[in-house]
C-alpha cells in the first residue's frame, strides 16, 4: 500500500503556502534576535543624564523582544519548521544591523527606530502574505505587533525630536 502524503499542514494550511509564511517568520526572528541584543546593549551601556529613563525603556524593549522572539518561534513550528536558531544564521539573515559600544542616548534611541522600521516592514510582509493564505494566527499576531510597535515608533521619535 502507497504512503499517503497530503498537501496540508497539521493546521489544515497548503504546505506550499505555510513554507513561505516559515521563511518569512525566519527573517522576523532573525530581525528581533538582534534587535534584542541590540536593545539589551544599550541598556547596559546608556550614559548620561537620561540614563535611569533610557535604562528603564531599553529594559522594556529587550524583555518585550524576548517574549515575541519565543512567540515568533512557536509559529514557524506550528506551521510545521524549525525555526533559526544559531547567531551565524540571525546575522546572516537580519536587515537589523548589529550595533557595538554605543552609549549615546540620541544614538541609541536612533538604532532603536531604525530597528523597529526594519521589524515593521517585514511585519507587513507578513501579515499580507498571512492575509493571502487565511493564515488568521499568523495574521493576528503580526497585527497585534504592528499596532504595538507603531506607537513605540512614534514614542521613540517624539524623544529624538
Amino acid at each position: 500500500m502507497a504512503k499517503k502524503t497530503t498537501k496540508l499542514t497539521q493546521i489544515g494550511l497548503e504546505k506550499k503556502d505555510s513554507k513561505k509564511l516559515g521563511d518569512k517568520l525566519n527573517e522576523l526572528l532573525a530581525n528581533y534576535q538582534v534587535f534584542y541584543i541590540n536593545s539589551r546593549g544599550f541598556h547596559w551601556n546608556i550614559k548620561g543624564d537620561k540614563f535611569f529613563e533610557l535604562h528603564a525603556k531599553f529594559e522594556e524593549l529587550y524583555s518585550d523582544s524576548q517574549l515575541k522572539i519565543d512567540e515568533i518561534a512557536e509559529r514557524v513550528l506550528t506551521l510545521g519548521f524549525t525555526p533559526l536558531h544559531s547567531y551565524s544564521d540571525y546575522l546572516q539573515v537580519s536587515k537589523v544591523k548589529e550595533v557595538k559600544n554605543v552609549s549615546n542616548d540620541r544614538e541609541c534611541v536612533q538604532h532603536i527606530v531604525d530597528g523597529f522600521r526594519q521589524v515593521l516592514n517585514i511585519e507587513r510582509e507578513v501579515l499580507e502574505a498571512a492575509d493571502e493564505v487565511a493564515d488568521e494566527g499568523t495574521s493576528d499576531l503580526m497585527a497585534g505587533y504592528i499596532r504595538e510597535q507603531e506607537k513605540q515608533v512614534w514614542m521613540y521619535n517624539s524623544f529624538l525630536q
